[in-house]
């Protein structure tokens, strides 16, 4: 335990100078704009974003503060530590960089590089590369390219774009769908439920997607996309090396995105939906000529009060609800012709001079129970519980010692009431994580 301890010491002073001395909040945008980065996002870090960050965010990247500092790139590194209630049979990934135990796990989440910032006045991007020190693999990660104009309809502001992306929700100006939602750092070394609808990030990287949108009046936004499945060797080729016999998809997905949003004075409220419509081959297995249908609709929310530049509070809530018609696989291993599986989470954080910040999340998981799909000793996909963290955030502010560079500490803990259909152990499964990330944007 000494020398793991001290390799991971090691390891993150490594990191602090190749970072500098904060996932998400990419330094390299902050440099563009001259502004820090609680500008944009709450608590000086990301995910989460202020009204300045998603008007960043939906003009395409682009605003700046006129003078050039291209290259925009940007290094992060997030290092952890993971303690679960009991022993993991078989213990973590063998894969990860400071071993394979059933317990007290250090890990070297992601080393990740970013491209981040203006092309041209009106195309931004956020292109992110990432070693992936859990499982040992460099890989193409999140990618964002947007094209964004100004225009008018009716008589009042309307601002239209594009989005070239890879990911479901990873365009998204809210921070309630699955790409950006809480919690924004999970543990790759710890168990989770087995249940979980295909929008929350199970296209991630694996598709290409094409889509148009727009935000009308400061007021409505709307958003169409199509994804196409990349074909295996593509995925390969690229670091997304699939487990074997794992899902293929087929065909064009259909995304879409409906918000209203408005603020009241100190208050600032959206409400909306979106949802995907996806065709898959379970473990590839494209005997039956059939494939699982799946269509998620889902439902958010978000609350922000922004009174006080000291404090600033933050809900978020979703419900998806995916409808599953499963062709191929209940021919396969006699699952149930027809399943559902509807997932609901809700937070809230309160950020203290954009440096405390402590959040709370209620989730919950509920579907049929069919033992041949889901895999679990009882045929449930049932899962609840409690997230918790404080983080710390010591710079990205005005009067801190540097916005470009920053660093994130936060500790969470997630409890589980039931996990994977029984109560009976589920809190065995409860995780200690410890999150350290430093990111900087040093040209």
């Amino acid at each position: 335990m000494t020398i793991r301890f001290s390799l991971f010491i090691v390891g993150m002073a490594v990191a602090w100078l190749a970072c500098g001395p904060s996932a998400q909040a990419v330094p390299a945008y902050a440099r563009q704009t001259g502004q820090p980065c609680q500008m944009c996002h709450v608590g000086a870090f990301g995910p989460q974003l202020k009204p300045y960050g998603r008007e960043f965010k939906l003009f395409g990247y682009t605003a700046s503060n006129g003078e050039d500092h291209f290259p925009p790139l940007a290094m992060l590194t997030t290092l952890t530590f993971t303690n679960t209630a009991k022993d993991q049979p078989g213990g973590a990934p063998s894969t990860n960089l400071f071993g394979a135990g059933p317990n007290n796990n250090f890990g070297v989440d992601e080393t990740a590089l970013f491209y981040a910032g203006r092309i041209t006045p009106e195309v931004g991007a956020f292109i992110q590369a990432t070693y992936d020190g859990i499982h040992n693999v460099l890989h193409w990660d999140d990618t964002d390219i947007r094209y964004a104009k100004r225009g008018k309809l009716f008589g009042e502001t309307l601002v239209a774009g594009i989005t070239l992306n890879n990911h479901p929700t990873i365009q998204d100006l809210w921070n309630s769908t699955p790409a950006w939602g809480f919690p924004y750092s999970a543990s790759g070394l710890a168990p989770t439920p087995a249940g979980s609808t295909v929008i929350d990030n199970a296209l991630a990287q694996r598709v290409v997607g094409l889509g148009a949108y727009a935000m009308w009046n400061n007021w409505i936004f709307a958003e169409a996309d199509g994804y196409q499945p990349l074909a295996l060797p593509t995925l390969n080729g690229l670091g997304i090396v699939p487990i074997s016999g794992a899902t293929t998809y087929d065909g064009v997905m259909p995304y879409w995105r409906l918000a209203v949003q408005h603020g009241f004075g100190d208050h600032y409220f959206e409400l909306g939906t979106y949802g995907i419509a996806a065709r898959a081959f379970p473990g590839n297995d494209r005997s039956t000529g059939r494939t699982d249908d799946m269509t998620d609709v889902a439902f958010d929310a978000n609350y922000q009060w922004t009174g006080s530049d000291d404090h600033f509070i933050s809900a978020h809530a979703t419900y998806i609800d995916e409808t599953l018609k499963l062709g191929a696989s209940s021919l396969l291993t006699g699952a149930n012709s027809n399943d559902r599986l509807s997932t609901f989470r809700a937070d809230v954080s309160y950020s203290w001079h954009d440096t405390l910040i402590p959040t709370v999340q209620y989730f919950n998981t509920h579907g049929s129970a069919d033992a041949a799909y889901w895999g679990t000793p009882n045929g449930s996909p049932n899962s609840a519980g409690v997230r918790s963290e404080l983080a710390y955030v010591p710079e990205g502010k005005l009067g801190s010692f540097t916005f470009f560079y920053n660093a994130r500490l936060a500790l969470q803990y997630t409890a589980y009431g039931k996990f994977d259909g029984t109560t009976a152990h589920a809190s065995d499964n409860n995780t200690l994580f410890l999150i350290l990330t430093l990111a900087g944007a040093p040209w």
